[in-house]
C-alpha cells in the first residue's frame, strides 16, 4: 500500500505581499513572557487543532497492552513484565482509554527497578499533557520533544526543565548544533531558529527562520524564483508551502538538510541560512532525509523509493545529482539510520521492513530485518545497533555483528502508542540511553548495551 501525501490547502492564494510577510514575521519576532511555557503549566490548544495528514504513519486497531501473553510477534524480553498483576500507568489518549487516577498532573515522572537486568531496561517515563510526541533531539544532559500542540519542551534530569512555543504548526522535527542553536521543523513549512539565553538559565527565543530575511527580499522581487504548485499558486522557491517532515545536519560542512511533503529536498549553509538549492527530489511527500559518508545524502518518500545523491562542493555552494535509486516499491520509505563508522545505512518501510545496504564505494544490499508487525516509523543508530520503532508499539534493539549479520537483541514494550520518534546518547562505552516519543502523548527512556545476549524477535 502506498502511503500518498494529500495536496492541502487552498486552490486559490494570491502571492504573499511584502506587508502581509512583515506582518506574520513581526508577530513572531516578538519575544513577550507569555512564549515562556511556566513548566507546571499544561496546553489544552491542541484539542481545538484541525485533523493532521500524515504521509509516513500508521494507525493501529485492537487492544494491546504491555503485559500481554507473549506470541511470536510480540514477546517481553525484560524482567519487568513477569508480574502480570501490575500494569504501567498510562495517559489518557487516543490509543488507550484506561485513565491513571495521576492524568491530572501537567506532568508525570515514572522509574523502574532495572537492577535484574542492566543490560536493556525501562529507566523512566515523562508524560506531559500536550499531545501526540513527533520530534526529539538530545544534546548533553536535556532532551527537547516536539509535539501537535506546538510546544517545545526542555527536559533536564527526566525533569521539565524550560519550554518555548512556535506561533503556528505543529513541530515534526528538530536537530541542534554544537553551538547551542536549535532549529525546528514546523507543519505550517517554516523552519524556525532557536537559542537559549546565556544570561537567564532555561529561557529560549527565536533567532531566526529559514530562509533568512535578507535572501526572502532579494529572491522576491524577481518572478524568475516562483514555481508554481498549483493552479494560479505560486511560490518562491526558496521556502516550503507544506510540512517540514525532516531535518539532518552535516556540521562539518556547515549544512542542513530539510525535506518537506512539498515534495522537495532544500539544502541551506548554517552560517547565513541561505537557501543553496531547493530540489524537486520525489513524486510524493519527503518523509526522511539523513546524511550519510563519502559524501552522500539519503532521502526517503512516500512514493516508495530511497534516493542516494552526491554532494559536490561548488565555492560557497553546493551542488547535488542523483547518483543512485536503492529501492523502488509500493510501500512508503518512512525512516532513514545511517551507520557512519561501517557505513551502512538503514531504510525503514510501511509495511514492517527494515532494508539495509552497505559498502563505502558500491552500496550493495546487505538484507531485511524484520521484527514488526506494522509500519516502521523511526530509526536510530547508536554505535554497533540499530533502533526501530513501530506503528506496532513496540522498538526493536538490533546488532551488527562483525560479519555483517545482524541479531536483535531484545524488543522494549512499554509504550500504549505507536512509536513515532527515537533518539541515542552515550551512557558509556557500548552502553547507551535511549529516548523514544510516542502518539501516546509519553517518552520513554531506556538503557540498551551492545553487549547483551541476542534474543528471538
Amino acid at each position: 500500500m502506498v502511503i500518498a501525501a494529500e495536496t492541502s490547502g487552498s486552490t486559490h492564494h494570491r502571492r504573499l505581499t511584502f506587508a502581509a510577510f512583515l506582518n506574520t514575521d513581526e508577530e513572531e519576532q516578538s519575544h513577550h513572557p507569555a512564549d515562556v511555557i511556566n513548566p507546571t503549566s499544561t496546553n489544552d490548544s491542541n484539542n481545538n487543532q484541525q485533523q493532521q495528514r500524515q504521509s509516513n504513519a500508521s494507525t493501529t486497531s485492537g487492544d494491546s497492552s504491555p503485559n500481554q501473553v507473549p506470541s511470536p510477534w510480540n514477546q517481553t524480553y525484560s524482567p519487568y513484565y513477569t508480574d502480570t498483576t501490575t500494569t504501567p500507568t498510562m495517559s489518557p489518549s487516543p490509543w488507550n482509554q484506561t485513565y491513571s487516577p495521576y492524568y491530572k498532573s501537567p506532568w508525570i515522572y515514572q522509574t523502574r527497578n532495572v537492577d535484574d537486568d542492566s543490560d536493556n531496561g525501562l529507566i523512566g517515563t515523562i508524560v506531559r499533557q500536550e499531545g501526540h510526541v513527533y520530534s526529539l533531539a538530545a544534546s548533553g544532559d536535556l532532551l527537547f520533544t516536539g509535539s501537535d500542540s506546538k510546544n517545545i519542551r526542555v527536559w533536564k534530569n527526566l525533569k521539565d526543565f524550560a519550554g518555548f512555543k512556535s506561533t503556528s504548526g505543529s513541530v515534526k522535527a528538530i536537530v541542534i548544533t554544537g553551538d547551542n542553536r536549535i532549529f525546528t521543523g514546523h507543519q505550517d513549512g517554516k523552519i524556525r531558529v532557536w537559542r537559549g539565553s546565556k544570561k537567564r538559565t532555561g529561557v529560549y527565543s527565536r533567532i531566526g527562520r529559514l530562509p533568512s530575511m535578507k535572501q526572502f527580499l532579494t529572491k522576491s522581487v524577481n518572478p524568475k524564483n516562483y514555481v508554481e504548485v498549483r493552479r494560479r499558486k505560486n511560490v518562491l522557491k526558496i521556502r516550503h508551502y507544506d510540512a517540514v517532515s525532516c531535518l539532518s545536519l552535516n556540521e562539518e560542512l556547515g549544512l542542513l538538510y530539510s525535506g518537506s511533503w512539498d515534495k522537495t529536498l532544500k539544502v541551506w549553509r548554517l552560517s547565513d541560512s541561505k537557501c543553496l538549492e531547493s530540489i524537486q527530489a520525489h513524486d510524493d511527500a519527503v518523509n526522511t532525509v539523513a546524511d550519510g559518508f563519502d559524501d552522500l545524502l539519503f532521502t526517503g518518500s512516500a512514493d516508495g523509493t530511497l534516493k542516494v545523491w552526491k554532494r559536490e562542493l561548488q565555492g560557497r555552494g553546493t551542488k547535488h545529482f542523483l547518483a543512485n535509486v536503492l529501492m523502488k516499491q509500493e510501500s512508503a520509505v518512512t525512516a532513514l539510520a545511517v551507520n557512519l563508522t561501517a557505513c551502512v545505512v538503514y531504510c525503514g518501510s510501511s509495511d514492517g521492513s527494515v532494508n539495509f545496504w552497505e559498502g563505502k564505494k558500491y552500496l550493495s544490499h546487505g538484507g531485511i530485518l524484520r521484527g514488526h508487525r506494522m509500519a516502521v516509523l523511526c530509526l536510530a543508530a547508536a554505535g554497533s545497533l540499530v533502533l526501530s520503532g513501530g506503528a506496532d508499539k513496540n522498538i526493536c534493539v538490533w546488532r551488527r555483528d562483525g560479519d555483517g549479520t545482524h541479531s536483535c537483541l531484545s524488543v522494549l514494550m512499554d509504550h500504549v502508542g505507536p512509536v513515532k520518534c527515537l533518539t541515542a546518547v552515550e551512557e558509556a562505552e557500548e552502553r547507551w540511553i535511549v529516548y523514544s516519543g510516542s502518539l501516546d502523548k509519553s517518552v520513554k527512556v531506556w538503557r540498551v548495551t551492545e553487549t547483551a545476549s541476542p534474543v528471538i524477535c
